[in-house]
């Protein structure tokens, strides 16, 4: 058995997103134009014709989820390895907040360098791994030619998608709320991106690196 398309589905926007705050895997629920965002992308995504839906845990994918859900009459299934990077104490944090109490790690977040989110947060090259192998056993499990929609989240599933296609994270641009991208299986067996932050009229620019 086998998945011959995943549609990675970043979740609508939150509060925290809406002020430029670090989520990490703080469980926060959309806000009214990220539960608008969701049902606008979800009835795209339905043409698509998924054949299952599995999502991070966190409210915010769940809830995105769930729109697609009630368009198609899918279940969801959850994957705790969906989650956000875990930024520990940044969580609720702005950059600005961040960089006061930790200054060092902020600048090399932001030079491309692989280092802890706050003491016990995660590195990014983590995730990546924990995401890729999420994706691969979501891809074995399907059924044949199975189109999997994966809700979850955006520096997740950035890195999680490069590493899944053995490409660098830096080569691929920041998911905005609700934006979706299309991995296509070749017949010769390799996948590749046939659609890059996809989005409804309702999406609009956001940053992933605050995660």
């Amino acid at each position: 058995m086998s998945a011959e398309r995943l549609i990675i589905w970043r979740h609508g926007r939150t509060p925290w997103n809406a002020t430029g705050r670090y989520q990490g895997q703080a469980d926060i629920g959309l806000d009214d134009l990220g539960r608008r965002q969701a049902e606008a992308a979800a009835k795209m995504i339905k043409e698509l014709k998924p054949t299952a839906i599995i999502a991070s845990d966190l409210s915010r994918a769940a809830d995105t989820a769930a729109a697609l859900a009630a368009q198609t009459g899918l279940e969801v299934a959850y994957d705790q390895r969906l989650r956000e990077i875990h930024v520990g104490g940044w969580e609720g944090l702005t950059v600005e907040e961040a960089r006061e109490i930790d200054p060092d790690r902020v600048d090399a977040v932001a030079a491309g360098i692989d280092v802890r989110r706050s003491e016990t947060g995660e590195l990014t090259s983590e995730v990546a791994h924990r995401v890729a192998e999420a994706f691969a056993d979501i891809v074995e499990r399907a059924e044949d030619g199975a189109t999997v929609v994966i809700t979850m989240h955006g520096l997740a599933g950035r890195v999680g998608i490069a590493e899944f296609l053995g490409v660098e994270h830096t080569a691929l641009g920041g998911l905005r709320n609700c934006a979706w991208v299309i991995l296509d299986r070749h017949p010769r067996g390799h996948w590749y991106i046939g659609g890059y932050n996809l989005q409804a009229e309702l999406s609009v620019p956001d940053d992933d690196r605050v995660a």
